[in-house]
């Protein structure tokens, strides 16, 4: 069986779990221990059957939650060693690298760099027996470099995170508006739909988060996203509350 899921995704906390080769394996984990184990139970799972934990980067809407779950349930921890070293040694693990694969079990596990405004930032991609889903969000712009990588998936969970317009006439501070726009920020859903355009395939299932709740709406995303309905096998989106169900894609 081959599939992932979001337990939620959003600017208040971030996880995605990934099934794939025999392994259970979570992408980073930004809620309670509490909230965790709830949102696993809903997902038919418990957190004590995770392989391991990988760590994207250390922004707390990715992370707080790491060290408790991982504490509770001895789960080893994968992680860039920027981002361990800008915990402040509060999370320790086996350090990973962009750009040299390693392995859980039989899977094969691509750990690809992107830009955001983090110590060691890297986004993930699962490889097992031909394969491949990839993981992808808290990035600034789509560069060759991560078009590249993420070809021939099929799954793939992505960012969409704000509309431009949005962003532009909300009440955000121009600091704050100014760094999630920017290269080291967030994608927009324009950047979005780009990435995608450069990704697709018949065969990929996508599901779309990180959504903002204050900087992007339903109407918009439909807007940018309904035309590939016919160049991909599925679409959906995950929630801030509800993150979405299983995805299977064999």
């Amino acid at each position: 069986m081959t599939r992932f899921a979001s337990l939620g995704s959003g600017s208040r906390g971030n996880a995605t779990i990934v099934e794939i080769g025999g392994q259970l394996i979570l992408v980073d984990c930004g809620f309670s221990l509490r909230q965790t184990e709830e949102r696993f139970a809903r997902l038919g799972k418990k957190p004590a059957d995770l392989t391991a934990l990988l760590v994207t980067h250390e922004h707390s809407d990715h992370i707080s939650g790491v060290a408790a779950l991982t504490h509770k349930y001895n789960i080893p921890v994968y992680g860039s060693y920027g981002t361990f070293k800008a915990t402040q040694n509060s999370l320790y693990g086996t350090v990973v690298k962009a750009g040299t694969s390693f392995t859980v079990g039989d899977v094969l596990i691509h750990p690809v760099v992107v830009p955001h405004d983090a110590r060691e930032p890297i986004q993930f991609i699962f490889e097992h027996s031909g394969i491949r889903i990839g993981v992808i969000s808290d990035l600034g712009q789509i560069t060759p470099h991560v078009i590249s990588q993420y070809q021939k998936c099929i799954g793939l969970m992505m960012e969409s995170n704000h509309d431009e317009n949005l962003l532009r006439r909300g009440n955000y501070p121009a600091k704050l508006k100014t760094r999630i726009s920017g290269k080291l920020g967030h994608l927009s859903n324009k950047q979005a739909a780009f990435f995608l355009d450069s990704v697709k395939n018949k065969n990929l299932s996508v599901v779309v988060g990180h959504i903002s709740e204050r900087n992007n709406s339903a109407d918009l995303l439909n807007n940018f996203f309904t035309r590939f309905h016919n160049d991909v096998a599925s679409l959906g989106f995950a929630t801030q509350d509800e993150g979405i169900d299983w995805i299977s894609v064999d």
